[in-house]
């Protein structure tokens, strides 16, 4: 059932991609922001117990309508219901325009146009970027945006907590940026439990997604690049995605500080690769050619997935017939 919903959800996305800004998702938006008022006394403690209320107060109805459905014997109406969740809580198509817009742009040699598409997507100031800076934010974003908006669920969705966990990961990838990354909450110790805890949610995902680059791209390279220089990013889940997925493409990801292995000063603009003591992330740098590449490895890993959610599903419709 788990292979056939997901399946379902894509096919159903394809046709008729969710808005990243539709009403449910600000329901659940506006939910956070009360429950952060609620409870945000400027303590750990609290920001634990808003997390935990939220997350509960949506995964418990999420799987006890399952649960309710499978044991009523309405198989049809339960994998329905799992193909909704899961359709809610994927997001292949929720950005892809932005993507594929700047892609387009970049083609036609328009790259006001791209600049202006990258501000809009990632919300940074773009004034002055050259191509090569324009495909290599634009090649990051959607790495790290496939992985949380697609195999990060599919992951969650294969645990014994089904719907509900594919639930527990979108929502609390949602509140480990919501409760830390807006200027009043910054550096708040409300948002450290929630930036924890999806630390540990995306734990084994991660990594997955990285292999699942490496596999179905260039292997050694993105193994190489994972393991020397993922450290180096400021967020460790950040670095191995976007280490593996360079390495795998054999694009060189990251600002000079990320990509080199030497730790350099903090007024360190660019990396002199004729230092010896330098030793520069394996790639070229990226170009418009970039994106196309990044369409193929996310295909190709998105194709490995469904492959290993195929052989698990069959293995556990085999395991229970017995």
């Amino acid at each position: 059932m788990t292979f056939l919903s997901i399946l379902c959800a894509l096919l159903i996305e394809q046709l008729k991609p969710l808005r990243a800004d539709n009403l449910i998702y600000a329901e659940i938006k506006a939910f956070a922001m009360k429950m952060e008022g609620w409870f945000n006394a400027g303590d750990a403690a609290n920001g634990r117990m808003g997390w935990l209320l939220l997350i509960a107060g949506l995964m418990i109805p999420t799987a006890l309508i399952y649960w309710v459905f499978m044991n009523l014997g309405w198989e049809l109406v339960a994998f329905a219901w799992n193909v909704l969740i899961i359709y809610l809580t994927l997001g292949f198509r929720h950005y892809s325009h932005y993507f594929t817009s700047i892609q387009l742009a970049l083609s036609a040699g328009n790259e006001a146009e791209a600049r202006r598409l990258l501000a809009e997507w990632v919300k940074i100031d773009t004034v002055g970027m050259d191509v090569s800076e324009i495909s290599r934010i634009a090649v990051e974003k959607s790495l790290i945006t496939t992985h949380r908006n697609v195999f990060g669920v599919f992951f969650w969705v294969l645990m014994p907590l089904g719907p509900a966990g594919a639930v527990l990961y979108r929502v609390s990838e949602y509140l480990a940026r919501a409760w830390n990354e807006p200027e009043h909450m910054r550096n708040e110790a409300f948002g450290q439990f929630a930036t924890r805890a999806f630390y540990w949610i995306d734990y084994i995902p991660v990594r997955l997604t990285a292999v699942a680059f490496a596999v179905v791209g260039n292997f050694e390279d993105a193994i190489y690049a994972w393991r020397n220089f993922a450290h180096r990013w400021t967020e460790e889940p950040r670095g191995i995605i976007l280490a593996a997925g360079g390495g795998a493409m054999g694009i060189r990801l990251g600002t000079p500080n990320e990509n080199a292995s030497k730790v350099l000063p903090p007024d360190a603009a660019t990396v002199d690769s004729t230092d010896s003591d330098v030793e520069i992330m394996p790639g070229e740098e990226p170009s418009a050619r970039a994106l196309q590449s990044t369409v193929g490895l996310v295909w190709r890993a998105l194709l490995l997935w469904m492959m290993l959610l195929l052989l698990v599903s069959g293995a556990n419709w085999l395991g229970g017939s017995t």
